[in-house]
């Protein structure tokens, strides 16, 4: 009688966290930072659940860089059963691209000193498929809205009422003057070149934005740190992270974030650290998510979905194939 074979699995099919990083190093080596958008006063375009919440941590810009490399022009993903359950169609031949979450389990270890047996937490890193709205046929007009073009010339008073009202609500210290924009730790202020020097007030908020974001790190506040992980390249870490939470920010508030320049040592940075670890962007991007959400909190905005620790259950799918091609 023929033995049954024991499962064995492959070991030669990166990792979710590996397929990320492979497709953001492509694109910064490209000249390419795939997180940056030309936003233009519109609505919040993170990526969004079928259910209308945002998408947390590296989904953000992972699912952002999908969209933009396959032209989708929906913020909606969900999976294939979401899909049918809203009465649509993944149209035949689509290939679905995967989101990551964290799942949570126990394990069960001897401690050393006293060779008892306790319950460790562990997390491990889980993917799923899903696909943009762009590629189901059936959905309801909503999962397709239209865009917002605003005229770049002169924004509206309620505009930049709107954009003073974010900023005033944060218990910040912001000084004029100059010609420079930085954080200053030391004495925990941040410095700004007058609002008239900038093209247009969006774009003074977007810099400002990518200020706080080095503010909201400070020890009194979230306290971030890196440890030994990213050894000399600490501060590179820390502008990437300022660098994704103003993404975030100028997606919320429909700010550009284009024009924020980035020496060729920050992202000669970046690659290293990039390289040298996977699961590095998940980690900065989970910074920069936490950086996001605290600034958004003061004036009662951000997300209040789920983050990736939510547990998804959905089964594999012939249409289900996960699209690695977008890092070519």
């Amino acid at each position: 009688m023929r033995k049954p074979q024991r499962y064995v699995p492959r070991t030669d099919v990166p990792s979710p966290a590996q397929v990320i990083t492979d497709a953001i190093v492509a694109r910064l080596e490209a000249g390419t930072q795939p997180w940056r958008r030309p936003w233009t006063g519109a609505a919040s375009q993170r990526p969004l659940r079928s259910c209308g919440t945002p998408y947390r941590g590296v989904n953000t810009f992972w699912l952002t860089l999908i969209a933009d490399v396959r032209g989708f022009t929906s913020p909606y993903w969900m999976t294939y059963r979401q899909a049918n359950a809203l009465g649509g169609q993944v149209r035949r031949g689509e290939r679905s691209t995967i989101a990551v979450f964290y799942k949570a389990y126990g394990k069960k270890v001897e401690d050393g000193a006293t060779g008892e047996e306790r319950l460790e937490g562990r997390r491990v890193l889980k993917s799923y498929p899903v696909f943009n709205a762009s590629q189901i046929d059936g959905l309801p007009d909503r999962f397709f809205p239209r865009p917002i073009q605003l005229e770049k010339a002169a924004q509206s008073p309620a505009r930049l009422a709107e954009l003073k009202s974010f900023f005033d609500a944060i218990p910040s210290v912001v000084r004029y003057g100059g010609s420079e924009a930085y954080y200053a730790p030391g004495l925990d202020y941040i410095q700004m070149p007058e609002p008239d020097n900038f093209d247009s007030y969006e774009h003074f908020a977007a810099t400002l934005g990518h200020e706080h974001a080095h503010w909201s790190g400070a020890e009194n506040r979230l306290a971030r740190e890196f440890g030994k992980r990213f050894g000399d390249d600490k501060y590179a870490a820390e502008e990437l992270v300022a660098e994704l939470t103003a993404a975030i920010l100028g997606s919320e508030l429909g700010l550009p974030v284009e024009h924020l320049e980035n020496h060729a040592s920050y992202i000669a940075g970046w690659l290293r650290i990039l390289k040298a670890d996977s699961r590095a962007l998940l980690t900065l991007a989970s910074k920069a998510d936490e950086a996001a959400s605290y600034l958004l909190a003061f004036s009662g905005r951000g997300p209040s979905g789920a983050d990736e620790e939510e547990e998804h259950s959905e089964p594999a799918n012939d249409a289900d194939t996960v699209d690695q091609r977008v890092a070519a």
